[in-house]
């Protein structure tokens, strides 16, 4: 594997020369950067750069620009830790999932809900202070493939600084929650969206976004924090030749690609979520998804490596220039992303001090990487992976073994292939913590395997997805028995990981996938949120589970942590959702009866009360009379995977948030379902009209599939209801 594009030390000597030109210059820079504003959120580049020095504040993503997911705080420890309560909590007038990791500066928590909403608490007492509302469209979640969700803010000079589901980057005023300027990174139309948080690199505003799923061109954005204007673009994959390439990095990366790439989906590779900034060293480093479409054979067909897609990027923050990249997964064909937390740190590698990058990706190996030059040290498995055998260090290529791609361009039919990890990953989003005392990281990992069934006759669907695979293929088993056994192989654990070996140090097992993310502190303990909707503090050097609380609702995101006149507190937002839920609801826990999101606030000796919903029956009515040819329920199959299963989940079966299409009131009603699927009556509420990629007839076969496994789950809900209370009475 190439680990440079032109000359072979160029990391080492750009990064060198960063860091000469960086300290020649930076009082300089001092006195012409803007002065920061006076009041709330009072941030210039000198806090952000010692964050460190504020363990009372949480001013980053990450706390700080390492992203390491740490505090210095002590006085939550695990000596006191039975005496956490909850000091104040909010309801948030949302059902859809929360992953955001709140800000919280000199006493004030800013942090933002779906639909990319902010609000500005009293970080000590949760009284709301404002709310913002974009208004973003309620049909823009169409294109977001893994629920409508927001990862966070930036702040900046009194400004706080969102990216908005439909692609606006906003900025508003941190003391009163009114809009400053707006810019559209992307247009409206485009099949993207924006989930993640920004970050602030020397005055800049640095955005991507997603949606390769859909078939767009990825690329990072950067905008002057003050007026918004944008200063530079990143392009992770290359354009259309015949269009010229944007610089020499396009050209030559292009050389890596085959086929017609810009034609069918753009090539993917959106910088949908991980950033991390080296002050010292003058470099930003990026995490870049995967292929569009994710099957590479229709991609870019005869294989390459596709740069810079699943790959790790570092570029200059003042320019978006390439320095270096390593390719986690080359040629991807399984959305094996590399956009998972990048976290930074030094440390000692077998006698060398070593400034390294670290991340797990969603392919299961954990990188260990020279973050000033880009040299792998180390990856290793750290979970169960079918795909590959290991990583060659002489090449840095995963070695694959034989059947993991599934796509034979020898042979006519179709050739399915089952791999851990899946499109979810062995790590997804969810954050990791690197805690320096222990030196362990802290990986929320998860076993959630995939069918893949290649689509040898695929045609690019506009706005639509286009994955190169083909979701009607495998659909769910409807007998609940054999859900049960296929979610015994799909659990959740944490990793503690050590670096420095390359070797699991101690594991805790969830009995589900899709956990939270993770917070570490110096009082010896690890936080993470669960799909139980428990939060729960460990020991961070044993693992032994010390605390939990029961929040009612799945949760996600990561916990932060903080200080205000001296007292030490601990928030997480707590909201069920994401990719998994909505796509995979039947393989996961109990559906539970709606309740409200909340941000949740613990401090020591906190006696506030929570009221939880508890209801996680579910029964299904009896459905409409079934209707419809078996011609037409499977036409209706394969409408509704290639259209309606990334919202509506496998059988029907999604997340609390959205609707259970088989207890649906307008089964019965032929008129009134074509008015909302096909015209769009329900638009306002995010359900699109549907003409342009079903015709009436495919909608009817829909409605048709609908009642008719709607029908087969309930006769299999009652015979296993029945078999069991036939147990409970021979028992009896």
């Amino acid at each position: 594997m190439k680990k440079r594009i032109n000359q072979s030390h160029l990391g080492i000597v750009t990064a060198v020369i960063a860091s000469i030109t960086m300290l020649l210059t930076s009082c300089g820079e001092e006195k012409t950067s803007p002065q920061p504003a006076k009041g709330p959120a009072s941030i210039d580049a000198a806090r952000l750069i010692g964050a460190n020095a504020e363990p009372e504040n949480w001013m980053g993503h990450a706390r700080t620009y390492d992203e390491q997911r740490f505090s210095p705080l002590t006085e939550i420890s695990d000596q006191n830790i039975a005496k956490l309560g909850l000091a104040w909590s909010v309801d948030l007038p949302t059902f859809r999932g929360l992953e955001a990791s709140p800000l919280v500066i000199d006493g004030i928590m800013y942090t933002t809900t779906n639909w990319s909403i902010i609000f500005a608490y009293d970080a000590k007492t949760g009284k709301e202070l404002w709310s913002y509302d974009p208004q973003v469209p309620k049909e823009k979640g169409f294109h977001a493939c893994c629920d409508v969700v927001n990862r966070g803010l930036a702040a900046w000079n009194g400004k706080l600084y969102i990216g908005a589901l439909d692609g606006r980057l906003i900025a508003v005023d941190a003391a009163t929650g009114k809009e400053v300027w707006s810019t559209q990174t992307f247009p409206y139309e485009s099949a993207r969206t924006i989930t993640g948080a920004p970050r602030i690199v020397k005055g800049k505003v640095l955005i991507g976004h997603g949606g390769a799923e859909y078939g767009v061109r990825g690329y990072l954005s950067a905008y002057d924090a003050e007026t918004g204007e944008m200063s530079w673009r990143f392009y992770t994959v290359p354009g259309n030749p015949a269009d010229g390439f944007e610089d020499e990095t396009q050209e030559n990366i292009a050389k890596t690609w085959n086929g017609n790439w810009w034609a069918f989906g753009g090539g993917g590779g959106t910088v949908w979520d991980s950033m991390a900034y080296d002050p010292e060293l003058d470099l930003l480093y990026i995490g870049v998804g995967n292929g569009s479409p994710w099957n590479q054979e229709v991609r870019s067909p005869g294989g390459g490596d596709n740069l810079f897609l699943s790959s790790i990027v570092a570029l200059s923050p003042d320019t978006g220039e390439y320095v270096w990249h390593y390719q986690t997964t080359p040629g991807d064909t399984w959305d094996y992303t590399a956009t998972q937390h990048i976290i930074l740190a030094d440390m000692e590698i077998e006698g060398v001090a070593r400034k390294v990058l670290m991340q797990a990706p969603k392919n299961g190996f954990f990188y260990v990487i020279d973050r000033a030059s880009g040299e792998l040290l180390s990856a290793e498995k750290f979970s169960t992976m079918t795909w590959a055998s290991h990583v060659d260090m002489k090449t840095g290529r995963p070695v694959e073994l034989p059947g993991a791609r599934y796509y034979d361009p020898e042979q006519t039919k179709y050739l399915p292939a089952m791999h851990l990890p899946g499109t979810l990953g062995a790590h997804n989003w969810h954050p990791m913590a690197y805690n320096p005392i222990t030196g362990l990281v802290y990986i929320p990992a998860q076993d959630i395997g995939a069918n893949f069934v290649p689509t040898n006759d695929a045609v690019y669907k506009e706005g639509g997805w286009n994955t190169g695979t083909d979701f009607s293929k495998t659909p769910t088993p409807q007998d609940p028995a054999i859900i049960r056994e296929i979610r015994k192989f799909m659990q959740g654990r944490i990793l503690a990981w050590d670096p420095k070996t390359g070797k699991e140090v101690w594991r805790v097992e969830h009995n589900t996938p899709w956990n939270g993310g993770m917070l570490t502190t110096a009082g010896n303990l690890l936080f993470q949120g669960n799909a139980k909707g428990e939060l729960v503090a460990y020991k961070a050097d044993t693992g032994e589970k010390i605390w939990s609380f029961q929040a009612g609702t799945g949760i996600v995101a990561p916990p932060v942590t903080y200080s205000v006149d001296g007292v030490q507190y601990v928030t997480v937002m707590a909201g069920w959702g994401g990719a998994f839920p909505l796509v995979a609801q039947a393989f996961g826990v109990p559906k539970r009866a709606p309740a409200l999101n909340r941000v949740l606030t613990f401090a020591i000796d906190g006696t506030a009360s929570l009221s939880v919903n508890d209801d996680t029956g579910m029964s299904l009515p009896e459905p409409p009379a079934r209707f419809g040819t078996a011609e037409q329920l499977q036409k209706g199959n394969q409408a509704y995977y290639d259209n309606c299963v990334v919202c509506h989940g496998i059988s029907m079966v999604a997340s609390s948030s959205m609707p259970d299409l088989r207890v649906s009131a307008i089964l019965d009603d032929a008129a009134l379902w074509q008015s909302i699927v096909h015209d769009g009556a329900l638009k306002e509420n995010g359900m699109i009209a549907f003409s342009k990629y079903l015709s009436p007839e495919d909608i009817e076969a829909v409605r048709a599939y609908i009642v008719d496994t709607a029908h087969v789950v309930r006769e299999r809900m009652l015979q296993d209801e029945a078999a069991a209370n036939a147990i409970k009475t021979e028992k009896e």
